[in-house]
This record gives structure tokens, sequence and C-alpha cells, in this order.
């Protein structure tokens, strides 16, 4: 099972916000090439940048330090999210390296948005499901739509995404666990893989990912956790490794 270090950007540092409110953050680094770099070093194959500005506005802000970021490290994968609302902002995130672009808000709002890119870009197109209390949210976690993830997750599918993100925003950097149970029940309603998101805390966490895999999970995102350091990243991989042998 992936484990995949988050790298939130806003105002050009890397961030984390508290289940999404952008004005509860803690600054990490003013240098997200180098918090790259040591995510890279410590074993990460694959890094999830999210433009926490870009989501919000939805128009891209940090675009210039992913495209950094992408070329600097051209064997990683790396997957964008935040202010993708465009088939043009997908070209030039694809054109400067990176494999796959995340499709949020407008997934939501505009459904058919997804269909058109993943006929223009197939292969590269990760529709991103954020919940709180079971509805799916938009701009930013700001607001909540009427729609529930299953039911767009298996419209996503058919429109040939690759994966989908499924983050529980009660749990996002609240430390306090993964919804698994949540994240399962997704799980079971399509047949492409799911990348879990928020919450993950501690390495009993990684366990109960990793003995759920097989469910559909492909890999999981990390940020506050090891971040904050009740998870250590190295460590967890390792675990996630051995439990996935």
């Amino acid at each position: 099972m992936l484990l995949i270090p988050a790298i939130d950007l806003k105002g050009g540092k890397c961030v984390r916000l508290r289940q999404g409110r952008m004005d509860e953050e803690t600054i990490y680094s003013e240098d997200p090439l180098a918090i790259a770099d040591h995510w890279i070093k410590e074993g990460a194959t694959r890094l999830h940048i999210v433009d926490l500005d870009g989501a919000t506005t939805g128009i891209p802000a940090n675009a210039e330090i992913i495209h950094d970021i992408s070329r600097a490290f051209p064997d990683i994968t790396i997957q964008v999210g935040g202010g993708i609302r465009d088939s043009d902002t997908i070209q030039a995130y694809l054109d400067a390296g990176v494999n796959y672009v995340i499709i949020g808000t407008r997934a939501v709002t505009t459904p058919h948005f997804v269909a058109d890119v993943c006929l223009e870009f197939p292969g590269h197109i990760i529709v991103g499901l954020d919940a709180r209390n079971g509805k799916l949210a938009t701009e930013g976690w700001s607001k909540l739509s009427h729609h529930t993830a299953a039911d767009m997750a298996k419209r996503f599918e058919e429109d040939g995404v690759s994966s989908i993100i499924f983050t529980d925003i009660s749990r996002d950097g609240m430390l306090n666990s993964v919804n698994i149970d949540a994240t399962v029940e997704l799980c079971r309603h399509i047949t492409i893989p799911v990348i879990a998101s928020g919450g993950i805390t501690n390495l009993d966490d990684i366990r109960a990912l990793c003995a759920v895999a097989h469910e559909g999970i492909e890999g999981a995102i990390t940020g506050r956790a090891i971040y904050e350091k009740s998870l250590n990243f190295k460590t967890a991989l390792k675990l996630a490794c051995e439990l996935s042998a």
C-alpha cells in the first residue's frame, strides 16, 4: 500500500490546516522544494501536493512552485489538486511533469467536466471526494453539496478516472484516526482504487488500513502526523510494505 506525504501550499509556504479551515493553519516550512526532497529521501515514491489558495479561489496560485517540484524530481509520481477547473491548467501541470491532476470542486458542481477531461487526458485524472457528515464539500471545503460520495464515485468510475481520493473532512488535520468504515464503504461501490485521506495519526492507522487494503484501498495520504511526528514516515512506510507483502 502506498504511503503518500502531503505537501499543502498556501502563500508559497508548506502548511497544514485543521478540518480545511484556511484561518487555522500551521506553517511547517517556507521552502516546499526542501520538504519534497526530505520526504523523497525518507522513501516516498509519490507526493500529494495541494494548492490551498487555488482550491479556495478557483485559480492556481502556487503552480510555479509545483512545477519546480515536478521538474526537480522527475522520477517521483506527483499528484496535484487545488484550483484545477479547466483544461489549460491540466495541460500546464502535465507539461511540467505532474503525473495526475485531482479534480475536486468542478467534479461535484460540473460532473460532465470530468468526463470531458478523462477523454482529453486519459490515465491522468483523479477525482477528490471530500465529505463531511456524509455530504460532499466543495470550494476548499467551504460549501456542502447534496451529493453522496458513493453515487458520485460510481459516475466518475464510468467516466474513466484513474482513482478516487476520499477524505473525511471531520478527521483531516485532527489526528484522531482515519475513517476506515466510510472508506471501505466507498470502495465497495466501485472497482477503481481508492486513496484514503484524513486523520491518519500513528502506526495503528497504518495497520488498520493495510488490514482492509484488499477492499480496494491503494494507498493513504498523510500530512499533519508526519509533520508533527506522531507518525514516523520511514517506519510507517516500512510497516506498510511488510503488511502488503
